[in-house]
């Protein structure tokens, strides 16, 4: 059948392999330095991989292609899920909630002597399970959705993410539900100009960017949006 694919422009691939990772479907892996299309039934055509490429690798393109093989790519993905959950097992317990502790020195836990800080959410409820699919705060709104630990991991989340935005939080593991159809309503249903996306480094904060991607494929809208992550010790990762 003839559908919209993405292509991959060799020649301008540098294989920093932001693609295959924004690739939920597994259609992109690396192959001798250079991201190629390995799976094209895995494709669904909606381009996550695009505003990922920093070199402009990627576009789209309509030719002869097998057909995006929905079920395929569920069963890879559980496979992949069930491989991830081994290793976490193997290294004896998830990532997540395993005990760190951060070193300060005196100067670091010092009083900071910004003046008069000031709280920059805009509405609420803020919580994804509580927080209304529709409502006049998410009309023209940029929506912030962030996982809940952002906030006490990253020191200037208000002034650097949430201002100016409209933010909902969750977290995926702890409510144990998943987000994407109500997501999906928010982003389909309201003018949402962008869709920011911080979530921790630990790999339960995937099924809340996953969520989030998922609703924005499904919204059938094309919106500006991106990803921050956030380490453990509250840096923001490349």
């Amino acid at each position: 059948m003839v559908r919209k694919i993405i292509r991959i422009d060799e020649e301008k691939c540098n294989g920093c392999g932001l693609c295959a990772e924004a690739c939920h479907e597994g259609a992109i892996d690396i192959v001798d330095g250079k991201a190629k299309l390995m799976r094209e039934n895995f494709c669904d055509g909606f381009g996550d991989c695009l505003p990922n490429c920093p070199t402009g690798a990627i576009t789209f393109e309509e030719r002869e292609a097998p057909a995006y093989d929905e079920a395929a790519v569920k069963k890879a993905q559980e496979a992949k899920k069930m491989e991830e959950m081994k290793h976490e097992h193997h290294e004896r317990g998830c990532p997540g909630s395993r005990m760190m502790q951060f070193a300060h020195n005196e100067e670091d836990n010092s009083p900071v002597t910004t003046t008069n800080p000031v709280s920059r959410l805009a509405q609420w409820p803020c919580q994804i399970k509580l927080v209304p699919t529709q409502a006049p705060f998410f009309d023209g709104a940029k929506l912030l959705i962030a996982a809940d630990c952002t906030a006490y991991a990253y020191a200037n989340m208000h002034e650097e993410f949430m201002r100016g935005k409209v933010t909902i939080i969750g977290c995926p593991k702890l409510d144990a539900v998943d987000y994407t159809d109500k997501l999906t309503q928010i982003i389909r249903d309201n003018e949402i100009k962008s869709v920011t996306i911080v979530r921790m480094e630990v790999p339960c904060c995937g099924g809340l960017q996953r969520a989030a991607e998922n609703a924005l494929r499904n919204s059938g809208k094309f919106i500006p949006w991106q990803v921050v992550t956030i380490s453990r010790d509250g840096r923001i990762l490349d």
